[in-house]
């Protein structure tokens, strides 16, 4: 029998999402909001919402989800979604989890054990340890491997207690460093080691499979180019793989995720060296920020089979109804300071428009005068764009950055324009370490850059006119930045006043 009411335990984009899903399907859906997120639009997505005082207490969701009587609750993604008390807590209490099991989520999510999981299967692993907790013992480990390594918390993922080491010298801080966040983040200050493979390609495979042992694959996402071990552009296919080592990528995903009787949907990551040697490095239980990157090239909706999958279905897809049609990118675009290090920026949505062109997908929960608070994940909205390959996505890609339009906040949307202009970028020849030798040519093009958009500075001027005029009357002087421009961020509007009135576009 199916669901009548789902929970989303998740807020933005991801809860909009799953909302629209269920409601496809013909569920009632109940959202979850904190008081920080009041003006949270996914509320209004929902036929019932509930104030809580924090996406991440499994007692308060739980207590919510009996109150309005769901009888399912669907995670989303990020910590809640691969905890195994959380997936415990809902099956005590007779409440369906959308997602694999307890059991699963534990072989998953402790990456020692997922390692020799992976080995059992017979999938090449990067060399590495066991979990450990002394800085000592691991440092005879790092030795025996080689320098250098990758330090990487055991008890989760999400770039959250990684660090690459180079030499003896900087272990220990480094270890210390990993550990204390991976304390903080995951409860569980564990680290194990890998082999540090320079100059990687990092690519993840999606599959599905049901609670009947039935299991296809879906290819895989490019995920390469990352910044602090976050994705920032994802992309499928990926872009130089040969043929025969995606096929062999994708059967060893599927051996990996039969070796932990896996079921729902769920991603297995590798990384991938020069001469396409891959290796296993980690399972993600959960739908991923970029699914709708496999559903543009497949045209399978994931969230809406993980929905039939918990409610007890059998998968209706096979292994040879799964092709790729097209090329598909998203762009993950953050409430962030491109000129400060990329540091959240949370504020006043002035003005949002989206883009509106085949081919083109905004996956977000923004609107014209929204606060985007500075608690939670930056993540605005995801950009998806298809095209029939890799060049049209492209060329699609910079017309629908261009008609996206967010004013009043910092975004990131000028640094993936200069991205995809990058000689390197057109030709797929992206790896993880590309990200350092891309933020130096991104901050001397925005050195030199000027703001050129008529629209930005208009609204600089107006700007500039009502402050300064306040201003006066106040005996100081302020400014304020003008946002969203097409070259230039941090610029005195006063400033951008002058320049106009000097090249004329003012009279």
């Amino acid at each position: 029998m199916g669901f009548k009411k789902i929970l989303v335990a998740n807020r933005g984009e991801i809860a909009i999402r799953v909302a629209r899903a269920a409601k496809e399907l013909g569920k009632k859906v109940v959202a979850i909001y904190t008081p920080q997120d009041r003006g949270g639009i996914w509320r209004y997505f929902a036929d019932e919402a509930y104030e809580v005082s924090s996406y991440l207490n499994i007692d308060e969701i739980i207590y919510v989800a009996k109150k309005s009587k769901s009888d399912a609750i669907h995670p989303g993604y990020g910590f809640l979604s691969e905890k195994e008390e959380f997936a415990k807590a809902c099956e005590q209490e007779k409440i369906k989890f959308i997602g694999p099991s307890p059991e699963s989520l534990m072989m998953s999510g402790d990456k020692a054990i997922a390692r020799i999981k992976a080995q059992e299967a017979g999938v090449p692993v990067v060399p590495g340890s066991d979990a450990l907790e002394s800085p000592e013992e691991a440092l005879k480990v790092a030795k025996s491997i080689g320098f250098p390594v990758l330090l990487k918390a055991a008890g989760g993922g999400g770039g959250k207690g990684m660090r690459p080491a180079f030499s003896e010298d900087e272990f220990f801080h480094l270890f210390r460093q990993a550990s204390e966040e991976a304390k903080s983040a995951f409860g569980d200050p564990r680290i194990y080691i890998e082999k540090y493979i320079q100059e990687p390609k990092h690519i993840e495979i999606q599959i599905l499979g049901d609670e009947y042992g039935n299991m296809i694959y879906l290819f895989e996402r490019d995920c390469s180019l990352q910044r602090r071990n976050q994705k920032v552009i994802e992309e499928s296919p990926s872009p130089l793989l040969p043929n025969d080592v995606r096929l062999k990528m994708c059967e060893s995903a599927v051996k990996v995720m039969k070796k932990i009787n896996y079921f729902n949907a769920g991603t297995v990551e590798f990384i991938v060296d020069k001469d396409w040697n891959f290796y296993f490095i980690e399972i993600n239980a959960r739908i991923q920020v970029e699914h709708p990157v496999t559903e543009m090239v497949t045209g399978v909706d994931l969230v809406k089979r993980q929905i039939k999958i918990a409610e007890g279905e059998k998968l209706d897809i096979s292994q040879e109804d799964v092709k790729l049609s097209g090329h598909a990118m998203e762009f993950r675009i953050y409430a962030e300071d491109p000129e400060n290090d990329f540091m959240p920026s949370g504020g006043y949505v002035s003005f949002y428009k989206e883009p509106s062109m085949p081919g083109v997908r905004c996956d977000g929960w923004l609107y014209s005068g929204c606060q985007v608070p500075s608690q939670y994940d930056p993540l605005l909205l995801k950009l998806i764009v298809k095209g029939e390959n890799r060049e049209e996505t492209i060329r699609r890609s910079l017309l629908a950055l261009e008609e996206l339009k967010i004013y009043g906040i910092k975004n990131n949307i000028p640094f993936f324009k200069f991205v995809l202009n990058l000689e390197e970028f057109r030709k797929g020849e992206i790896n993880t370490w590309s990200m350092r030798s891309i933020l130096e040519k991104y901050k001397k093009w925005n050195e030199e850059s000027q703001v050129s958009d008529p629209l930005i500075l208009l609204g600089a001027y107006l700007t500039s006119t009502i402050v300064k005029s306040q201003a006066e009357l106040n005996g100081r002087y302020e400014y304020i930045s003008a946002n969203g421009r097409a070259s230039s961020w941090k610029v005195r509007s006063w400033k951008i006043a002058g320049r106009m009135e000097s090249r004329g576009q003012l009279k």
